[in-house]
């Protein structure tokens, strides 16, 4: 049960990712991302106040926030900061390349995850696992091939730089998920909303460092309707991914692989809405990942 809840989660995410390309086109990055953890707070905010006022009947509909200690709070606190400096990074790298090359980059971040499953949960991959991950890897490095071809030097960019960063973080983020909802056992509302309450105070402080004081910077930003549907999917997304998490049987190594299946959705759609070159080029690697993934599934 817990592989079709992450496959639902890649769907909602690549539709996610889809409307965050959309939102940061163009546009001011800080205050679209601010936008849309604020709009994924207040999906959440009837959540929390209903688990308050009619405890039971959100226990018995799944979606009771629970009552948790401070020490809790710092947890989740910290998931927060490194969500935080993973999207910041993202989005700074998302407004500066084209979909069809950071959505691959980010399906690297099954490997770091696998990595730190081996080492810290001491998950055991078969050999299979290991050739669908190391294709993976390749694939990646396929893209920056073509990437070359569109102006994008991976040695000299930046922005490349920034998307490995954000890859990392995040999945250092998927690990620690692992330790608060099985090792501290919070169900995926109550994680959901306390982690969304941080990230806006945290991104909030940084909006006031960064682009309040900045006139020019305000008058960039402009709102579109992707930015709270960013919000919104992506947090559809992560209820099924935390529900998934939640059975003991599940391997986020293998959790992880299947979420990278919404690169379908990124690639094949966002380089038809976008107008993004080299598409059939980019369908070679593209493959590659998905074998990967799917010798990660079928060789459980």
């Amino acid at each position: 049960m817990w592989m079709y809840l992450g496959l639902l989660a890649a769907l909602f995410l690549g539709l996610h990712n889809l409307c965050k390309k959309h939102a940061v086109n163009n546009n001011e990055a800080f205050p679209v991302l601010f936008g849309t953890v604020s709009a994924g707070l207040l999906v959440l905010i009837p959540l929390f106040l209903g688990s308050r006022f009619w405890p039971d009947v959100f226990q018995s509909a799944g979606l009771y926030v629970q009552q948790i200690p401070w020490i809790t709070h710092g947890y989740i606190l910290i998931k927060s900061m490194i969500m935080a400096a993973s999207w910041l990074l993202a989005y700074q790298a998302l407004k500066h390349l084209p979909i069809t090359i950071v959505t691959p980059i980010r399906s690297a971040g099954p490997f770091f995850t696998f990595i730190g499953a081996l080492l810290i949960y001491q998950e055991k991959p078969n050999p299979w696992q290991w050739v669908g991950f190391f294709l993976i890897i390749f694939s990646v490095f396929l893209y920056s091939q073509i990437g070359k071809k569109e102006g994008i030097h991976f040695k000299n960019n930046k922005w490349i730089y920034a998307i490995i960063g954000a890859t990392f973080l995040g999945a250092s983020s998927g690990l620690y998920d692992k330790f608060l909802i099985q090792g501290l056992e919070l169900n995926p509302p109550t994680l959901q909303f306390w982690f969304c309450f941080y990230a806006m105070l945290l991104l909030f402080l940084i909006l006031c460092v960064t682009w309040f004081p900045n006139p020019q910077k305000r008058k960039a930003f402009k709102w579109r309707w992707s930015i709270p549907a960013v919000g919104i999917l992506l947090q559809t997304s992560d209820y099924f991914y935390f529900k998934a998490l939640q059975d003991p049987e599940a391997l986020i190594m293998l959790l992880s692989a299947i979420k990278r299946s919404q690169i379908l959705i990124a690639v094949l759609l966002g380089g038809i809405i976008f107008k993004e070159k080299n598409k059939r080029k980019k369908l070679v690697p593209l493959a590659g990942i998905l074998i990967g993934v799917l010798l990660i599934l079928l060789f459980k």
